[in-house]
């Protein structure tokens, strides 16, 4: 992350409201939880329910397309199309979970199986994007809730 000279001021809002793609999204944990449950079902829109995406493609989204070093992260991870998949750099929920950790400690991933869709995000910015003790925490509270192995 330090390939660009000078260092972006993250909290800029220049810098906040700039369409820089895998780099500045910005939500709340309910947005960012919304947002995956809409992957894996229904929730309530403004005018009516919304689905982002149909089983298949949910299913797609679950398949791995490719894994091993990654070279910005500087860890082996493991995607699918457009999404991160539970693994040792990311682990979610269970195996079939997808989602994407945030730089800073921030995770949002959707569970299938379990009909489980995870936001958290925090004030508190750590050097880190994958495996956030604080998230990882939280992860593990959702999973012994659920009776579940992962």
């Amino acid at each position: 992350f330090a390939a660009i000279t000078p260092f972006p001021d993250q909290n800029d809002p220049a810098y906040r409201a700039a369409a820089l793609p895998a780099t500045n999204g910005v939500a709340t944990a309910e947005g960012l939880a919304r947002f995956y449950a809409a992957l894996i079902g229904e929730v309530d829109g403004v005018t009516r329910r919304v689905r982002l995406f149909d089983p298949a493609t949910t299913r797609l989204a679950g398949t791995e397309e490719s894994s091993g070093p990654d070279r910005v992260l500087v860890v082996n991870t493991r995607f699918g199309l457009g999404h991160m998949l539970h693994g040792s750099a990311s682990p979610f929920l269970s195996p079939g979970s997808f989602g994407h950790p945030g730089r800073g400690g921030a995770l949002g991933f959707a569970d299938p199986e379990a009909g489980v869709a995870f936001g958290y995000v925090t004030n508190g910015f750590r050097k880190t994007v994958t495996a956030d003790p604080r998230a990882q925490a939280l992860v593990r509270a959702v999973r012994a809730s659920l009776g579940t192995a992962g």
